[in-house]
């Protein structure tokens, strides 16, 4: 078990290594001589964040440039945590993540997170990468991009007694995570892009009668209705296994797929989005694994990102 575990680690870490590789070898099959430079102009504004909504998107930060971010999702807006009482939900933080994202190159971006977690695993240390393999360009001479996204969790919490539960580590490597996401986009015009995501999220240790390994496929997609407002939406469908459904029916738990939607504005240099979406927490590791909360019974929330980048290029005199 413990083999497998570093196995996976290593595969975390080389993946960027493997995707540098797997583009030179992909490069030499692309005719160069009778290809005009306009064919080979990239597809740039696919989207217009590094996040959809839950999703991720195949967008970067620039090399030399820092991104400070701060997420947030609120309490349920209905049902029995939700309501006027609460305010819809915004009494409550039900996750908060701020975060800082750095671009080695315009292709590589590495980043780090703080996350308040949202499931029984909380107090969350994020390391994360992320690698442009393909870009789209002009004329469709590429007629997709490929971005590689990997990330490895750890919680800082105080363990829990019951060896039984999700959050009892009996060793370091207990309290580890990991998601390893293919992002395929397309922006098939002005007004309108796609992404198709790929998704595998493992757990060193979950619960008694739980599965370490959850597949899953998202889709997302941004239809622009005037030149600065546009419709998002994202969503995951998890592969559940049979010992999955046994887990969640033996402790009394629905399993939801996560569903968000929501509206685009772009304010001069800035991107602000008003969302909702029935997933509790920020985190690949814990939102598709772990969403217990249904539309159907008023158990959606809105959430916000605010990000301010900062830029440390030294400009030519």
């Amino acid at each position: 078990m413990k083999m497998n575990q570093r196995l996976r680690i290593v595969l975390v870490v080389m993946l960027p290594v493997f995707s540098v590789t797997a583009q030179d070898n992909m490069e030499n099959y692309l005719p160069s001589e009778t290809t005009s430079e306009k064919d080979t102009i990239p597809v740039y504004a696919t989207f217009k964040s590094s996040k959809i909504i839950n999703a991720r998107s195949n967008e970067l930060v620039h090399k030399g440039e820092l991104d400070f971010i701060i997420s947030h999702r609120f309490g349920d807006a209905g049902g029995h945590y939700g309501g006027f009482k609460t305010f819809y939900g915004t009494d409550n933080a039900a996750d908060i993540k701020i975060a800082l994202d750095y671009g080695l190159s315009d292709r590589l971006a590495i980043g780090i997170s703080r996350t308040k977690g949202a499931t029984a695993i909380r107090q969350l240390l994020e390391a994360n990468c992320k690698y442009k393999l393909l870009e789209q360009t002009e004329k469709d001479r590429i007629p997709l991009g490929i971005t590689f996204f990997g990330n490895a969790v750890v919680s800082t919490m105080s363990s829990n007694v019951n060896p039984k539960v999700p959050d009892h580590f009996d060793t370091f490597s207990d309290r580890w995570s990991f998601v390893a996401q293919t992002i395929i986009v397309r922006k098939f015009s002005s007004n309108f892009s796609l992404a198709l995501l790929p998704t595998y999220t493992h757990y060193n240790r979950v619960g008694y009668g739980d599965s370490n390994d959850v597949f899953a496929v998202g889709i997302g997609a941004r239809a622009k209705l005037t030149k600065r407002m546009a419709l998002i939406a994202d969503y995951f469908y998890t592969f559940d296994s049979g010992n999955r459904k046994a887990y969640f029916e033996k402790n009394g738990l629905p399993f939801y797929n996560p569903l968000a939607a929501g509206l685009e504005i772009e304010t001069g240099g800035h991107v602000f989005q008003l969302t909702f979406m029935n997933n509790t927490a920020l985190l690949e590791n814990q939102f598709i694994p772990y969403t217990t909360t249904s539309w159907k019974k008023g158990q959606f929330r809105w959430g916000f990102s605010i990000s301010r980048p900062f830029s440390f290029k030294r400009k030519n005199r």
